[in-house]
């Protein structure tokens, strides 16, 4: 990851506007090889952040929830790095069964590593295992809630983990 994007930190962000925007800001700091963990509850952002991610990173079509197809391509617009957007959560099965470690070597995701940025929503635990270093965003939208029952805020909290 270029350092124009700090390893750590934590920010506050009331609209889903201003969560793209950040999201566009990791993405001009993103290059080939880059996972990005984003681990946060259902409807927390985390594919809103994408589609901010997919415009810094300047990628083709619209950024959906991979969660119906486990995991979308987006082809660069010019030269640059393809972006694979990944939903963890369907590679573990409704039911905890399953080999998810199998399923996530299926989509061949080592392979694209040197030629893509990974997005994993629900990747924590699971995606680190396919390489040495990852961004870890963590999405809290439970804290400005309880201090506003009305709020939408966001927290976003991330970390690059050398493993």
């Amino acid at each position: 990851m270029n350092p124009i994007f700090p390893a750590s930190g934590t920010r506050r962000f009331e609209t889903a506007e201003e969560t793209q925007s950040f999201g566009q800001e990791l993405g001009r700091a993103l290059e080939a090889g880059d996972v990005v963990i984003l681990d946060g509850p259902l409807g927390a952002g985390k594919t809103t952040f994408t589609q901010g991610i997919a415009r810094g990173v300047g990628v083709k079509g619209r950024v959906t929830s991979p969660t119906f197809v486990i995991a979308r391509e987006h082809r660069p617009l010019i030269d640059g790095p393809v972006l694979i957007h990944v939903d963890a959560y369907r590679l573990i099965g409704e039911d905890g069964s399953g080999d998810p470690i199998g399923e996530l070597d299926a989509l061949d995701l080592d392979t694209a590593l040197e030629d893509a940025v990974v997005i994993a929503e629900w990747g924590g635990g699971l995606v680190e295992q396919i390489t040495q270093s990852y961004l870890l965003i963590q999405i809290d939208r439970e804290t400005a809630v309880l201090e506003d029952p009305e709020s939408q805020a966001r927290i976003f909290t991330w970390n690059i983990i050398e493993a």
